[in-house]
């Protein structure tokens, strides 16, 4: 990986982690490319999505401190049930990553007949926000654990974390203006936990990438995921997804020929 190449990655990331297109799949793509070996640059993998991780704590840096001081006041609060619907939301994750090595190992190994059937479903999760009528009621205890669920699936490089937990939300009928900032807030501390994980467990190294290439993508990745964010909020308070959802399409065929050779 060079330079160019980082910078690259890190604006696709960038962009794409908060639209609900799927930043793990476009890096998966992206790396498949420019040849580049997945498993010797998977510690740039890593720091791209904590420099997005970062840009969502800068946006929504305001709602976290409110949310930190209405759950240290006594007696159950707003806030306090809103922190403890995360909480829910993570329980599904959190059973996942123990087997987050073995996830790895099947779906972040560069192929694309797979990516591309994720692309499709990624896609279908768009569709659905389109033909089911919002009711805008206020997400339930419940609602959050099955929002968790959906989550699950993104692990999958091709699905769209975002696309599937705010469709899920608008499935389940909860109000629009809320969702993006529960789903970003969500995955706060699991991405904080598993980038831990994965920089401990020792499986991961710099070997492959150089310094550079990791500054370069983690900045590139930082501005354009800040400016992504903002956007994403706005575009799903409007319920204009549709297009994300055409672009997925497009972009599955596109891998699945990959994959099958035929270009």
């Amino acid at each position: 990986m060079n330079i160019f190449e980082a910078i690259i990655l890190g604006l696709i990331q960038g962009l794409t982690e908060f639209l609900p297109v799927s930043s793990s799949g476009h890096l998966e793509l992206g790396k498949y490319l420019f040849g580049i070996d997945h498993e010797s640059n998977f510690f740039f993998s890593v720091a791209v999505h904590g420099a997005t991780l970062l840009s969502t704590l800068l946006v929504f840096w305001n709602d976290i401190i409110e949310l930190l001081k209405g759950m240290a006041k006594p007696g159950m609060n707003d806030e306090k049930k809103y922190g403890l619907k995360i909480l829910i939301s993570m329980i599904p994750i959190g059973i996942a990553g123990f087997f987050m090595y073995q996830i790895s190992s099947i779906f972040f190994v560069g192929n694309m007949l797979n990516l591309g059937i994720e692309f499709m479903i990624t896609s279908l999760f768009l569709i659905l926000t389109v033909v089911i009528k919002p009711r805008e009621r206020n997400m339930t205890y419940l609602d959050a654990f099955i929002i968790g669920l959906a989550q699950v699936l993104a692990v999958a490089p091709g699905i769209s974390r975002s696309g599937a937990t705010i469709a899920t939300g608008m499935m389940l009928g909860n109000k629009k203006t809320e969702l993006a900032r529960f789903s970003f807030l969500m995955v706060l501390i699991p991405i904080v936990g598993a980038n831990l994980l994965e920089v401990l467990s020792g499986r991961i190294s710099m070997e492959g990438t150089c310094i550079s290439c990791i500054i370069a993508g983690f900045i590139t990745a930082f501005v354009s995921g800040y400016l992504a964010c903002k956007l994403m909020v706005n575009l799903v308070q409007k319920g204009k997804l549709v297009w994300f959802a055409a672009y997925c399409i497009i972009l599955g065929i596109f891998s699945i020929l990959l994959g099958t050779n035929v270009i």
